[in-house]
């Protein structure tokens, strides 16, 4: 198998502290901010940071559907890691600044396909979901600066 991987990162003009807390929320921020690319999302348990599980449907293309279960944790401050329960994926959202900025970066990896089928989802897949984590953190940025 061959690693994946898929990076986007937003600058947002709020203090640290608060873009984390964003993040960190998904029992009310993360709803607000999804894509039409993201169906059926339901917080299972938890809701804030470390230990909340989290499920939704990806709609990458109209072929490409992905059923995510996330658990997250918190390895370290203004970190957390959304790994999926059902595949390989791991998303990594980190958050840092300093005054009234902040950086949010999410990186994305997932073990992809062998064959011409792993060569044409190394190719396309990043690029997709790199535009999707864009809008999301897009939506993130607006939420945030209202």
């Amino acid at each position: 198998m061959n690693q994946v991987q898929a990076v986007a990162e937003q600058v947002i003009n709020v203090p640290v502290e608060q873009a984390r807390a964003a993040v960190a929320d998904y029992a009310d921020v993360r709803g607000k901010i999804l894509t039409e690319h993201y169906r059926d999302y339901e917080v299972r348990s938890g809701g804030t940071g470390p230990g909340t599980v989290v499920h939704w449907t990806l709609q990458a293309t109209a072929k490409r559907v992905r059923d995510v279960l996330v658990e997250v944790s918190a390895p370290q401050p203004g970190v957390l890691v959304e790994a999926d329960k059902n595949s390989t994926l791991i998303s990594t959202w980190t958050v840092e600044g300093s005054g009234d900025t902040s950086t949010v970066r999410v990186v994305t990896t997932w073990e992809g396909a062998n064959g011409i089928g792993g060569f044409f989802e190394r190719i396309f897949a990043p690029a997709g979901l790199r535009r999707i984590h864009g809008e999301l953190l897009a939506n993130l940025k607006r939420e945030l600066e209202s």
